[in-house]
């Protein structure tokens, strides 16, 4: 999956207005929390993930190791906040963010 420099300005401009679907603590990354943020990926394609995380190696860790496993594309890292990306493979004109800034119906 290649997203081109435009496509990714694109998704940042989106993302400023979205808030975290997702928050990672302390426990690190268990099967539920990945299973909830592959639901959220194929929901909203575009989506936000906090981590609560103070160690900073253990959080960039913890985040490339989240996004192999739901194999996510980063779009944007900001302090604690992390914007992901992964096409759907049936988009949901309702939840996902892309469609919906577009007006796709």
């Amino acid at each position: 999956m290649s997203i081109t420099t435009e496509q990714k300005k694109h998704f940042r401009t989106l993302g400023h207005k979205l808030n975290p679907l997702v928050t990672v603590a302390d426990k690190g990354l268990t099967e539920n929390l990945q299973l909830e943020v592959d639901r959220a990926l194929e929901d909203h394609e575009l989506i936000k993930v906090k981590f609560s995380i103070g160690d900073r190696d253990l959080k960039k860790q913890l985040i490339r190791q989240l996004c192999e496993v739901v194999e996510a594309q980063i779009i944007q890292e900001v302090g604690h906040i992390v914007l992901m990306y992964r096409p759907s493979l049936k988009p949901n004109p309702k939840l996902s963010n892309l469609l919906r800034a577009t007006g796709a119906q």
